[in-house]
């Protein structure tokens, strides 16, 4: 079966989150489309959606239901025709797809690591006893009480620029932020 090409009158619609690091990576993938394919970038629309995950800010993600929060709404459209095509931070992902869904392309490994970040100190080893770290995910939480259980975790949710901002405001000592967000950003 072959498939017309997009182009400005009918373009790819290309569904992701409406945060700065989902647009960078939608606009990634849309740049590597038109190069591949030799179109204009107006061949694609990015089109940005409100997740359950962006929509509830006040509570941890475990309380509102874990994984596939910041994936079900773009399912939807893409499972309805509104969109074309979705792009996603693999770090989203439910273990298991809706039917007729498929995982089948993705972008280059970004570095995997955790940034340490912190207006004013460089290191964990350098955070003083009860020190607060924010982080909205359990794996850092458990990583950091394991290596120093002196520390006190506050919920820290938000995008990369919220993060940053908490931290100026003091609500923590230092955060730990994804690496590859980090370079995609």
């Amino acid at each position: 079966m072959t498939l017309p090409l997009p182009s400005p009158a009918a373009p790819l619609r290309i569904g992701t989150r409406g945060s700065p690091l989902a647009l960078a990576q939608a606009y990634e993938t849309r740049d590597r489309l038109a190069a591949a394919f030799d179109l204009p970038g107006e061949a694609f629309e990015i089109v940005a959606i409100t997740t359950t995950g962006d929509a509830v800010q006040d509570r941890p993600l475990s309380e509102i239901g874990g994984k596939g929060l910041f994936t079900r709404e773009i399912e939807r459209d893409l499972l309805s025709g509104a969109i074309d095509l979705a792009v996603h931070s693999m770090k989203d992902m439910p273990v298991e797809q809706p039917a007729g869904l498929v995982l089948d392309t993705y972008l280059p490994r970004e570095d995997p690591r955790d940034a340490f970040v912190s207006p004013a100190l460089t290191s964990i080893a350098a955070l003083p006893q009860g020190a607060v770290v924010g982080t909205s995910s359990l794996r850092r939480k458990a990583q950091v009480l394991h290596r120093r259980p002196d520390l006190g975790v506050v919920e820290f949710r938000g995008n990369v620029q919220t993060r940053l901002r908490k931290l100026a405001e003091g609500v923590a000592d230092c955060t730990f932020l994804a690496m590859a967000g980090l370079n995609r950003l």
